[in-house]
């Protein structure tokens, strides 16, 4: 077996124990260095998932062992971090979205092509057991040619239940940027791209009060729209229908749900790894469960990193691609460039539909 690819990651807040956890579970990576702009959360996580190092960022973008950065700073700083990563030489992998701006997205990707290093993003959940049989159900034709779909993310936000949830209701946060890539990222495996859309936006309360501890009792000024409708005209011909919101109490709306000419399909929640998928063809009397054919059903973030790290051993496309998060990027800007100018937007971006995953391939071992 290959050595393992050493890997260092930068933000050690909320989401980062999971990608401890999995990346040194899986065996073709290895975390070797941690950072934060605290350096004492930075020391915490070190000790707690047995990192050899605990450093500052500017320390970890100029080790000479780190072959990938791991990002998982806010989203108003991906774009920094990810961009002094490439231009020391290292592959990049950053959560959601990929940057803020089309710009950085654009300057992000051409620095990484000159540097001959890779770019990935978040979410990595499309490569999961669930939507990954979804994949292989479409692909060979079991609900016929896709006609349409739906994508639903409704809540009322994240004030609730975050312990600082600012961020999610200024530039760069908001349910499409927040909540959206998982989304997008799933239709564009599932369909392939997008080369139309229209949309409608609000913001529907401009102050957010937290109930969340330990800020129970601040008021978040809203700079972003919380609830976004879309439509989507695909470049295989399918139409489909987002609503991402943070300003709905309750609701019944699936997650996905994809229809062909043949029948119909519910895909399993985009954010989560697993099931269920469920069909239902012409002249069914129910929906039937189908069986989960592919790994990783469990919450498997960081799977992209693993994936990224055996496609530059072996030479090939990896599957989190910067191509992919840019297109997700540029779609979440034209729902709101329509809504802010009355019209649909022609995407000037694409990408292919990422490869299937394999059959088997646990433990990160993915070619």
């Amino acid at each position: 077996m290959a050595e393992a690819t050493k890997v260092g990651i930068i933000g050690c807040g909320n989401i980062s124990d999971i990608y401890f956890q999995n990346l040194q579970k899986y065996e073709t990576t290895e975390v070797v260095a941690c950072a934060d702009l605290f350096l004492e959360r930075a020391r915490e996580k070190a000790a707690k998932w047995n990192v050899p190092k605990a450093c500052s960022p500017e320390e970890l973008l100029s080790d000479p062992d780190v072959k990938i950065v791991v990002n998982l700073t806010i989203p108003i700083a991906h774009a920094e971090v990810s961009q002094m990563a490439v231009e020391a030489g290292k592959s990049s992998h950053c959560e959601k979205p990929l940057t803020i701006t089309r710009e950085d997205g654009k300057r992000l990707l051409a620095t990484a092509r000159d540097k001959g290093v890779r770019i990935g993003a978040a979410p990595d959940t499309f490569m999961g057991a669930g939507i990954q049989t979804c994949r292989e159900l479409l692909d060979s034709g079991a609900i016929g040619e896709p006609v349409a779909c739906t994508a639903f993310m409704v809540c009322h936000g994240h004030e609730s239940w975050h312990p600082d949830p600012e961020f999610y209701y200024k530039l760069g946060g908001g349910p499409m940027f927040d909540m959206g890539p998982y989304y997008l990222t799933a239709l564009v495996n599932l369909l392939g791209p997008v080369k139309r859309v229209t949309g409608s936006t609000r913001i529907t309360f401009p102050e957010r009060r937290i109930t969340s501890e330990p800020k129970r009792g601040q008021v978040i000024k809203v700079d972003v729209p919380t609830h976004i409708a879309g439509v989507m005209d695909f470049q295989s011909g399918a139409i489909g229908t987002i609503i991402q919101s943070f300003d709905v109490w309750h609701h019944r709306l699936p997650c996905i749900e994809i229809y062909g000419t043949e029948g119909s399909m519910q895909v399993p929640d985009p954010n989560g790894f697993g099931g269920p998928v469920r069909i239902r063809k012409q002249g069914d009397s129910d929906w039937q469960d189908v069986e989960i054919t592919r790994p990783y059903a469990e919450n498997s973030r960081g799977i992209g990193v693993a994936d990224m790290a055996c496609a530059i051993s072996s030479g090939r496309k990896h599957r989190a691609s910067g191509d992919l998060a840019y297109h997700v990027l540029d779609l979440m800007h034209a729902f709101h460039d329509a809504s802010d100018e009355g019209r649909h937007i022609l995407v000037q971006s694409t990408c292919e539909r990422p490869a299937p995953m394999p059959v088997s391939g646990e433990n990160g071992k993915l070619d």
